[in-house]
């Protein structure tokens, strides 16, 4: 019999152990296949590359991702400080409870050494065997064990007594003669290895300050039950059995492992059977991601998590920081379905969210829109065909936005869409026009770049398109209506997004809308989005038309999300990936104070227009510099107040100015780079502007290009030439 110590099975943790991983499944068994005499062993041959000409070996990073950059470094090292910390204090507040548990424990850790001394010194661990020696009618079997008891007991009890002794005198020295300070040290080491003797078997005396979840660990058997299962191959036919590309593996919070099929079976079969693999997996459907391999169609990454990953919020929206946001650089979306950053690029692309209705299709638009509000120098155009109260707080920023399609006292909400995209186009045009005049020097290939568009000189900002509920308006019940909006919308997602203007569509039927000349526009308008992101739908096929054609196919499906995942969706070409996204949260209390924020921005950067501005929907083209270089012709002073300079505009050219205040005045013209300084007047010192100034900002702008077309920043080209 083999005596030595065998190690323990992986089944069972450390006691006392928090964290711990959980085998729930046997290891695979590896089967031993025959090896011909004349075959070289595997291990010399390597691997057999067959029809390839480059062999390309994948390098892992030297250092990981997480620490690779500052941002993760800060970020890794916050969590763990904050894991530390939160432990820490979990277990001061508990401090006293522990110390009152060792104590007792202890105690009876005591008696229960020196019961087991006793027994040891007694020899009673014999007692058992005496007994069935007895029972069994064994006389020489139960002689030999008293005879070795009685040996036993002469030779022990004389230590088990002379210890008795000795403790008292031990306990006494060391509690006078011995320093306090050794005192100490002794108690404190001894209490916790008595507690430990005495406390019962599985009851902590520390509670753990974060407890690890359980989880199933994948193995060969589990993944090959699960696949020979679906179908997707037979262990009992030559060349169709499921071969692994990869060993397993953790990643993040679930396991994976790369999975090759059988000849003739591709990704899309997998697919199709992903039911049928979670069912085998013994876990929901919700946990199994599948991903296409680029090496070959049967090859694919089986990714299953831990827990239904799609389940847990992502949190609240990283825009309540209040910063300033840079509409250049990608915008947060949510996180994926392994807990990374997802962010969204809004330049140069055209985004359609889609779903039905009540699974979070407005606040997941809303997200990217609050991101471009941040941003001081983008300007937005919001028009909501349902009339929710979802986007009627971008009134505070909005250069021209609408609610509904019902007439209201502010005028007609369809009326207004149209004359805003109108202006679009107009304005879209008038930028490819001035792009190709501008030098090389300043735009290199012809194109709107950063510095361009955040130049108040250029009249080219940023241009953010929210049109919430689309469909409605291409069902209008007037034909000519339809037709002039379906004509406007393709041109804008067509062209425009080229041109520094971003579309944001979101529509709760991404269908057919509409018929004849009006439905093939909203089919060419919804098929020309760039990036598409779908929360649930209500089929596949919906779902294709939300994602673009052959998303199915690649295992995108967002009608398999359940009806509980509020603000989940798949993203589609925003990048290599397609991942599902938990999306953050921003509430109507949340979207009041970010654009309050962002109104504030725009105040402060005097790039506040339109409506937000106070202007009314009805606003006639204009164009600030000339109008004010005009009516100063009719004074001769070489400085006004803003109250002043508005008081004159609105005597002299009430069409354009009867409701404008002081501040608008003031924004209108800063947007030209006028500064305001502190004038004197009529013996009062205030804010105002100066004449050279103006003229100065008219004769730079006929410099850039446009002396013979004036254009209002914020409303498109004017009829009235500039003055000079």
């Amino acid at each position: 019999m083999d005596n030595r110590e065998q190690p323990p099975p992986a089944e069972v943790a450390e006691e006392g152990a928090t964290h711990y991983e959980v085998r729930l499944d046997p290891e695979p068994a590896i089967p031993q296949q025959p090896q011909r005499v004349d075959e070289e062993p595997a291990a010399r041959r390597g691997p057999v590359y067959v029809d390839t000409t480059v062999r390309e070996h994948t390098e892992q990073p030297v250092i990981p991702a997480g620490w690779r950059t500052w941002g993760n470094v800060r970020s890794n090292v916050r969590r763990i400080a904050g894991h530390a910390a939160h432990a820490a204090a979990y277990h001061a507040v508990r401090s006293p409870k522990y110390v009152a548990l060792a104590v007792f424990w202890s105690v009876v850790g005591m008696f229960r050494l020196g019961w087991r001394f006793w027994r040891w010194a007694y020899d009673l661990e014999q007692h058992g065997e005496r007994v069935r020696a007895a029972d069994r009618d064994d006389v020489e079997g139960y002689m030999k064990l008293m005879r070795e008891a009685d040996q036993h007991r002469r030779n022990r009890l004389p230590v088990f007594l002379l210890a008795m002794a000795a403790l008292p005198c031990l306990v006494g020295a060391w509690w006078f003669w011995a320093p306090r300070w050794v005192q100490l040290v002794t108690v404190v080491v001894l209490v916790p290895l008595l507690a430990r003797v005495g406390r019962p078997v599985g009851q902590r005396i520390v509670s753990p300050a974060v407890v690890a979840p359980r989880f199933r660990r994948l193995n060969a058997d589990i993944v090959l039950r699960a696949y020979y299962a679906a179908k997707l191959g037979d262990p009992d036919k030559p060349s169709q059995q499921i071969t692994f590309g990869s060993p397993m593996a953790r990643d993040g919070e679930g396991s994976t492992v790369l999975i090759d099929l059988p000849y003739g079976k591709g990704f899309s079969d997998a697919v199709k059977a992903r039911e049928a693999i979670a069912s085998g997996l013994d876990v929901a459907v919700s946990q199994v991601f599948l991903s296409r391999d680029p090496s070959s169609n049967r090859r694919h990454q089986l990714w299953v998590a831990d827990r239904d990953p799609l389940a847990i919020p992502a949190g609240r929206t990283p825009l309540l920081k209040l910063q300033p946001t840079d509409v250049w650089k990608p915008a947060p979306l949510g996180l994926d379905q392994r807990g990374q950053r997802v962010e969204l690029t809004l330049m140069w692309n055209s985004v359609l969210v889609g779903a039905v209705p009540r699974q979070g299709k407005s606040w997941s638009a809303r997200l990217l829109a609050l991101y471009a509000a941040l941003d001081p120098y983008c300007k937005l155009t919001v028009f909501d065909g349902k009339g929710s109260p979802d986007w009627r707080k971008f009134a505070l920023v909005a250069d021209r936005c609408g609610f509904g399609l019902a007439m209201t006292r502010d005028g007609d909400p369809v009326e207004g869409f149209i004359d805003a995209l109108r202006e679009l186009r107009a304005d879209v045009q008038d930028r490819y026009q001035r792009l190709s005049e501008l030098p090389a020097e300043v735009c290199p290939e012809g194109k709107l770049t950063r510095e361009i568009a955040r130049n108040p000189r250029y009249r080219m900002p940023v241009r953010l398109v929210v049109v919430d509920e689309v469909q409605e308006y291409f069902d209008l019940g007037d034909s000519a209506k339809e037709k002039e909006i379906a004509s406007l919308l393709v041109f804008l997602v067509k062209v425009a997004p080229a041109a520094g203007v971003i579309v944001l569509c979101a529509t709760q039927k991404p269908g057919g809308v509409g018929s004849g000349e009006v439905g093939r526009a909203f089919t060419s308008f919804r098929d020309n989005h760039q990036v598409r992101f779908s929360l649930r739908t209500s089929s596949w096929q919906v779902s294709d038309v939300v994602l673009g054609a052959g998303a199915y196919s690649e295992g995108h499906d967002s009608s398999a999300l359940l009806p509980t995942y509020k603000g989940v969706g798949i993203l589609r070409g925003a990048g290599d990936d397609t991942p599902t996204v938990r999306t953050y949260l921003a509430d109507g209390q949340d979207t009041e104070r970010i654009l309050t924020t962002a109104r504030r921005m725009r105040e402060a950067a005097g790039t506040l227009t339109g409506m937000a501005a106070g202007e009314t929907t009805a606003r006639t083209v204009r164009d600030p510099l000339a109008d004010v270089i005009r009516v100063w012709s009719f004074i001769d002073r070489p400085a006004l107040h803003w109250s002043q300079l508005a008081e004159l505009l609105a005597e002299h050219m009430p069409d354009k100015y009867a409701d404008a205040t002081a501040e608008e005045i003031s924004a209108l013209l800063r947007t030209f780079e006028v500064p305001s300084p502190v004038v004197k007047v009529d013996g009062r010192a205030a804010r105002g502007v100066r004449r050279e100034h103006v003229e100065q900002a008219t004769h730079q702008r006929q410099l850039a290009g446009n002396g013979n077309t004036a254009t209002d920043p914020a409303h498109g080209p004017s009829d009235t030439p500039p003055a000079g």
